[in-house]
């Protein structure tokens, strides 16, 4: 693989983002309506490959079942204010009124309530209750404090989310969560993230994860290429997991993990392009924070915002464009790519002549960096 010199002592691989890459049609073309897009995992049938990011500016209760009834999973932030607060919805009104100047130090006190195992549960069996598949996420560092009470509140499906995961986190004064014993001993699928090398998901999926997260420091309120000077474009690091997962196949006697995409995918034609990647799936925080039925109030952050000693993202706007039916099915508006993100996947995998999102793994790829002119 070729390398680039950055110095004398320094070579990097040149990366890319999914605004370097186009799809390229193929001989043949289909009818969009003969596409399918659903997608399983594990035991569970979806009929959109999309996952909510367990973010509260996206996810409540209410909008976690509305995206399972409209096809897709949705994921509950166990550590957001739902399980903090009875009543979070004047905190998210006041969230989303703040003046710049005092956001992040006022949703650093807001997000110091404790979390309450008993709204944990309160809020899951909510879920359930409506009939869709219950998701709920954690972060590595919350897992093993609250994983039993969101076991015995009875999720289909199991989120361990950070801005990095690794199979092999190294404390001197804690002792680390063991991956690998901690999904064996689990009755649900757990997928795991975020990551963006080839070896981390490759551990990741040696753990027994049904599915890994890719991504890392790529979302629209993620300031971590500032504050950290981490970053890993996603169509290199998708297409790296994919890799990873091809390799663990065959190690493996050929246990499929999937590939979820989780960051950088704003737009429609990011979505396609996460899927000619390799991507099984998606993961979308913004693009779902622009609907109408948003807990965020045309607003949107995620978890490093309101980190206690080092902050590493922001709240920031994104409006409202439809409601959730129509960001996903339409009818679209207008032609920007933040409507009908569905219909935009089946008409690309149409137009180059694919039937299914496996099928459309395979689609030729060229580096062709976007430029306004494009338009």
């Amino acid at each position: 693989m070729t390398e680039i010199e950055i110095g004398r002592g320094k070579r990097g691989r040149r990366a890319y983002s999914f605004d370097d890459i186009a799809v390229v049609p193929s001989r043949r073309t289909r009818d969009p309506e003969e596409v399918s897009i659903s997608w399983q995992i594990d035991a569970y049938h979806f009929e959109i490959p999309v996952m909510a990011a367990p973010m509260d500016s996206v996810m409540s209760p209410t909008t976690a079942i509305l995206l399972g009834k409209l096809g897709g999973l949705g994921v509950l932030n166990l550590e957001g204010l739902w399980t903090r607060y009875e009543n979070p919805e004047p905190l998210l009104n006041e969230i989303a009124e703040l003046p710049e100047s005092e956001a992040t130090s006022r949703m650093q006190q807001i997000y110091s309530a404790p979390i309450r195992p008993e709204l944990i549960t309160l809020r899951l069996q909510e879920i359930r209750a409506a009939g869709v598949t219950v998701a709920g996420a954690l972060s590595p560092a919350r897992t093993r404090e609250f994983s039993q009470t969101v076991i015995d509140a009875g999720v289909d499906m199991f989120v361990i989310r950070g801005t990095t995961v690794s199979a092999e986190h190294v404390s001197s004064s804690l002792e680390p969560l063991n991956l690998k014993r901690f999904i064996y001993e689990l009755d649900v699928p757990v997928v795991v993230g975020g990551a963006a090398t080839y070896p981390a998901a490759l551990h990741l999926m040696r753990t027994g994860a049904a599915g890994v997260l890719v991504g890392f420091g790529g979302g629209a309120a993620a300031t971590t290429r500032r504050s950290l000077g981490i970053h890993a474009p996603m169509a290199t690091a998708v297409s790296d997991v994919a890799s990873a997962r091809r390799d663990y196949m065959d190690e493996s006697g050929g246990r499929y993990v999937h590939v979820i995409a989780d960051g950088g995918l704003g737009r429609s034609g990011d979505i396609v392009k996460a899927i000619a990647c390799g991507a099984d799936a998606v993961m979308l925080g913004a693009a779902l924070a622009r609907a109408s039925e948003a807990p965020g109030n045309e607003w949107h952050w995620g978890a490093e915002a309101h980190h206690g000693a080092l902050p590493r993202g922001e709240r920031v706007s994104v409006g409202t464009v439809g409601t959730m039916a129509e960001i996903l099915y339409g009818p679209a508006h207008h032609a920007d790519g933040r409507l009908n993100l569905m219909g935009a996947l089946r008409r690309a995998m149409a137009t180059t002549g694919y039937s299914d999102l496996k099928e459309f793994q395979r689609v030729e790829v060229v580096v062709s960096p976007y430029r306004e002119s494009e338009r």
